[in-house]
């Protein structure tokens, strides 16, 4: 695909606020649109309405109470070059702005499908038996990857203490999702919103995983993460160049995904990511905190 087409920003937009409405109810506030969750879903931003104008401070307040009082997280979603006022007045209205490279997939440049080293991607099956340990494997490695300290207190045969990378025992500790939560990604799966795909060694168990949401032809490759145990092995780059080829295989045309800095930028270029924007987290400055 070529990526200076001028269908990519408004598409890109329909395509953020699609992706919520088959899991959260969509409330208007002010100029934004809050995404609210229902059940045992992903909790979702809030952003600006499609085709609205910027929001304004005081719409940034408002949907902060309204947040807090659904007891979802203060955190708005945007690309820059879609609403760049909006950067200013987030700011002005207490929110740190996370500036993260946004990645459009240039089809040309998709690596080759090269095997892992020690260890396969295999892709989730909704209908199989295995499926809610997947599933829970994927969270727990989601949440050692991003959220929790890589590092775990060990002693080392001496007595000394010391810290090894978070792994597959950490992993296993993690507790697991309840039904419900198991039961919407079987249904999201299912209705091919979403591929899942997870490395599995087999001394290891699931070392690292990934997914891609989709939605009228446009598929965002998102929660790529590797047991920290079992980073620098090529594994986050490889499971995301299959779940680029596996989306093109089901006809989405467009692949993108944000990236959480340039060094992570750089990481999917090597895969046939390419820049062409900005896509903007923001979420309350520790200073500017309410309640």
């Amino acid at each position: 695909m070529a990526l200076e087409g001028t269908d990519i920003f408004p598409r890109l937009e329909r395509f953020y606020d699609a992706v919520p409405r088959d899991a959260a109810v969509a409330e208007d506030i002010g100029e934004f649109v809050l995404f609210v969750r229902q059940g045992a879903g992903w909790p979702y931003y809030a952003r600006p309405k499609l085709g609205g104008q910027t929001p304004s401070a005081a719409d940034v307040t408002a949907v902060r109470a309204r947040q807090r009082e659904a007891e979802a997280p203060e955190e708005f979603e945007w690309v820059h070059e879609t609403t760049p006022d909006l950067l200013a007045v987030a700011r002005s209205a207490g929110l740190d702005v996370l500036l993260a490279p946004l990645l459009v997939l240039d089809r040309a440049a998709l690596v080759p499908d090269l095997p892992v080293p020690g260890a396969t991607i295999r892709f989730l099956d909704p209908a199989a038996d295995r499926f809610a340990a997947d599933v829970a494997a994927s969270r727990a490695v989601g949440r050692l990857g991003f959220g929790a300290p890589a590092t775990t207190p060990a002693t080392s045969t001496a007595g000394t203490l010391i810290l090894e990378p978070a792994g597959p025992a950490q992993r296993d500790a993690v507790p697991t999702p309840g039904e419900q939560l198991v039961a919407d990604q079987r249904r999201r799966h299912a209705s091919g919103r979403m591929i899942s795909a997870v490395v599995e060694s087999a001394a290891e168990g699931i070392v690292a995983c990934g997914s891609v949401q989709r939605v009228d032809g446009v598929a965002e490759v998102v929660g790529v993460a590797t047991l920290p145990s079992a980073r620098r092995r090529g594994y986050a780059s490889q499971l995301t160049a299959n779940l680029a080829r596996r989306s093109l295989q089901e006809g989405d045309d467009l692949v993108f995904l944000s990236a959480g800095d340039d060094d992570v930028a750089r990481l999917y270029s090597k895969v046939g990511f390419r820049r062409l924007g900005t896509a903007c987290i923001g979420s309350p400055a520790s200073s500017a905190a309410l309640g």
